[in-house]
């Protein structure tokens, strides 16, 4: 433990993408001391990935937009099991965080008016994400990031979190590695504010970065905190499939918002044959309607690949297995077709995709304004993550705050494309400022010798057990592929009791490999090792997914099951909560969800 390095701070933030920044930002600026811990290198964030705007009612291209129509549909698309108050919160405050966004820097695409442009996206009413072509996400990084060092904030990159530290209740710190040198570094804090991102690497086909391995989600269960509504994860109806090699990178759902269609291999539309009841008079019933909704037409309906993602998934996986897929097993989704309606369609595409066309164009070999994509369904986004308070952000454990993606509540059963960059903005930064709030209120927690020095020895056993191991036993990249492979084809898009159980067998017999595995070599540059770390957080996301998959016998939002295919009426009132036993066992517990006040039903029955 000589190496041992040690910082005092009085918030720290564990993530350094949106919600991370904003956290540190908001905190910041309350005059706390704050660090931030990346585990890849800063900007690299996987809010880059979030390519088709931010969610707010600002009202710009459509005076119609209001915050009670985007949260009745927040609540419509999360199917009711969202929580009410962040819904309420999140449409009332996202227009202000993009404006404060715009004042630090960031630079929106204009109306012709100089407002911020607003596009249409799946299951919004309006045309209400601001954007900056398909590069939205990387423009609020590039932003928060520029305002972020001039706040006097520390930034810790190449670093990743083992444990978190406990005094009594409450949370006091964080162990972690540095994963260059394989040196620990002990973090003290008042308050720790996790931002850390899905868990997408825990399926083999992701649009998720490496680094999206259910960090936070762990850790906050490992410390005490309840994780809920985990059964609910997003497979993105368009990630590529074609080559190999890029195979699940995202496809933006701006390509249907600026006119893309899908089209099976007949060459056939196939979306107008699957529009759901409740949607109906809300949608297109011809390509030129939906051409002119695109176009931002206030009388014309929305095309039908701008229905929930949940539901386009499932369309697109059903033309693949009836052989009506691409010959890479997808199907095809074009933006070229709008050349029958743009005179110059190619300049078009090219300055409202500019990502996508890149994209494509050099990992596909594809000019995307003459030719259609192939796209199919990847695993996207976690929908479940830490139990959190509405208004503050804190899980039940004293001190300890998440925000985005690993925080849950907001969505529901389904998140709505766009919402989740104006989730970043808006919790991460309730979350930063209630986190300093409570950092000023602690005095210095005293934390034990003997623990981190058993944190040590536990992150190191890996490493220790190497010449032990037995020479034919699997390693740790061979543990996540068995993980991701059964995770992919038994806890996927659609879902059957007797996999998912057959799925839970497999993780406990992986749970049993990953406890014996060694890696090999030092610690420097050891990826190896750091995957042999990974794997409690990958195994703990993996069984709460599927127990609470098996738990919820209904199919809703994003969650399909083939063997309960319709809703349920007893399912539509209860949150899955799951929290770690005294003798480690995972419980869950079905809470009822959190009650509409009188002034929310009456917005959601005036916007139906």
């Amino acid at each position: 433990m000589a190496d041992l390095e040690t910082h005092d701070y009085d918030v720290l933030i564990v993530g350094a993408g949106g919600a991370g920044l904003s956290a540190a930002i908001k905190a910041s600026g309350a005059g706390v001391r704050v660090g931030v811990i990346c585990k890849s290198l800063l900007g690299k964030a996987h809010t880059v990935m979030a390519e088709g705007g931010v969610a707010a009612a600002m009202a710009n291209v459509d005076e119609r937009d209001s915050w009670k129509v985007h949260f009745a549909d927040t609540m419509r698309g999360g199917q009711y099991l969202n929580h009410p108050r962040m819904a309420e919160l999140h449409a009332k405050e996202a227009p202000d965080r993009v404006r404060e966004l715009e004042s630090w820097g960031a630079l929106f695409d204009r109306t012709k008016d100089g407002k911020i442009l607003q596009r249409n996206f799946g299951g919004h009413r309006y045309p209400r994400l601001a954007h900056v072509g398909d590069r939205t996400g990387l423009e609020m990084i590039r932003t928060l990031q520029d305002h972020g060092i001039h706040q006097g904030i520390n930034f810790h990159m190449e670093c990743t979190v083992f444990r978190l530290i406990k005094a009594g209740d409450r949370v006091a710190g964080a162990f972690c590695y540095e994963r260059e040198k394989g040196r620990f570094k002990v973090f003290r804090a008042g308050a720790v504010v996790l931002a850390t991102g899905g868990f997408g690497r825990a399926f083999k086909v992701t649009s998720n970065s490496w680094e999206y391995t259910g960090d936070g989600h762990t850790l906050a269960y490992d410390a005490g905190a309840e994780l809920v509504d985990m059964e609910f994860i997003q497979f993105h109806p368009t990630g590529m499939v074609w080559p190999p090699s890029v195979r699940g990178i995202l496809v933006t759902e701006g390509v249907r918002g600026e006119g893309g269609i899908l089209k099976n291999s007949d060459g056939k539309r196939f979306m107008f044959d699957d529009i759901p009841e409740n949607y109906r008079g809300q949608t297109a019933d011809s390509e030129n309607e939906g051409w002119r909704y695109t176009q931002g037409d206030r009388n014309a309906r929305r095309p039908p690949e701008l229905l929930t993602r949940d539901h386009v998934a499932r369309c697109i996986m059903r033309q693949i297995k009836e052989g009506k897929g691409s010959p890479h097993g997808g199907v095809y989704l074009d933006i070229a077709w709008i050349k029958e309606h743009l005179p110059n369609a190619r300049e078009h595409i090219k300055k409202k995709l500019p990502s996508m066309y890149h994209q494509f164009k050099e990992l596909a070999g594809i000019d995307i304004t003459v030719e259609p994509m192939e796209v199919g369904p990847t695993t996207h986004y976690a929908m479940g993550g830490i139990h959190v308070d509405g208004d503050t952000q804190m899980s039940n454990v004293p001190g300890l705050f998440a925000a985005g993606e690993c925080a849950a509540g907001l969505h529901g059963a389904n998140r709505l494309g766009g919402n989740s960059l104006s989730d970043l903005l808006v919790f991460g930064s309730r979350a930063g400022e209630y986190a300093a709030a409570f950092a000023r209120e602690q005095s210095p927690a005293a934390i034990a010798q003997q623990e981190l020095d058993r944190l040590a020895e536990e992150a190191l056993a890996p490493l220790e057990r190497f010449d032990s191991a037995p020479k034919d036993a699997d390693g740790p990249y061979q543990i996540q592929y068995a993980l991701q492979e059964k995770m992919q084809s038994h806890v996927g898009i659609v879902r059957l009791e007797h996999e998912m159980a057959e799925a839970l067998e497999t993780l406990e017999a992986l749970k049993a490999k990953a406890a014996a595995v060694a890696a090999y070599g030092n610690r420097e540059y050891n990826p190896g090792w750091h995957t042999a770390l990974d794997l409690h957080n990958l195994l703990t996301v993996a069984e709460a997914a599927t127990r609470a998959g098996i738990e919820r016998k209904e199919s809703r939002g994003a969650h399909f099951r083939e063997d309960y295919p319709e809703k349920s009426e007893a399912f539509a009132k209860v949150n899955i909560v799951i929290s770690k036993g005294a003798d480690g066992a995972m419980n869950l517990r079905q809470v009822p969800v959190k009650p509409l006040t009188g002034e929310q039903q009456a917005i959601i029955k005036e916007n139906a």
